[in-house]
């Protein structure tokens, strides 16, 4: 395991990776600084021959931007917050091994987004999906519009994104946005990524 950061504490497992999202509060916000550590860890931190997977707390998977720090910030700093928002999205998509989001609780805004750059979602049924910025006047610029749409379909994601509607688990299961609910959504996880590495290796050693 890697020393513990203020933003994420990652599990090496023999046949899988966790990323567990921290924060003092218990929220997850993506901050720039999340942001830009996770686009580290991504970079040089992670083993791309092992499944990953991404999970927050009993309460919250990622609230999302922090939207006071959003708020705050000028054009320059603006473009920068929104052009590493979607270098992550784009490193989480384009990873060589399957990703999964184990999701508890809220997964709002870009944590919603996160979720969606997986390749799978399983969730607690505790689990509430968002886009609470759509409230605000603001839509996400980190592919999430695309990524939902193709998932649930036009007339659900417009809902949830102009008219800022949450979905529950079992709503969100009956939408196709989560692949199923499960009493421990980590530990459904981490049995999907571990039979998914087996069967990689099984593959490999036949051929």
């Amino acid at each position: 395991m890697l020393p513990v950061t203020e933003h994420f504490i990652l599990e090496e497992r023999e046949h899988c990776q966790i990323v567990h999202l921290i924060s003092s509060d218990g929220i997850n916000r993506l901050t720039r600084e999340r942001l830009r550590d996770l686009i580290t860890l991504f970079e040089s931190g992670l083993d791309h021959a092992k499944p990953l997977i991404f999970a927050g707390n009993e309460n919250f998977f990622s609230s999302g931007a922090d939207l006071n720090e959003i708020a705050a910030l000028g054009s320059p700093d603006a473009l920068e917050f929104a052009t590493h928002g979607q270098r992550l999205m784009r490193l989480v998509d384009d990873f060589p091994h399957a990703v999964y989001a184990a999701v508890s609780g809220y997964c709002l805004g870009g944590g919603l987004d996160l979720a969606l750059a997986c390749d799978q979602r399983v969730c607690s049924a505790n689990a509430v999906f968002g886009h609470r910025g759509a409230a605000l006047g603001l839509i996400t610029g980190w592919g999430g519009t695309q990524r939902l749409s193709r998932l649930v379909g036009r007339a659900r994601a417009l809902q949830m994104f102009v008219a800022a509607e949450k979905l529950g688990a079992a709503d969100a299961l009956d939408a196709g946005l989560v692949s199923e609910i499960a009493p421990e959504a980590l530990a459904r996880c981490i049995d999907l990524a571990e039979r998914r590495a087996s069967t990689m290796s099984a593959v490999w050693y036949s051929s």
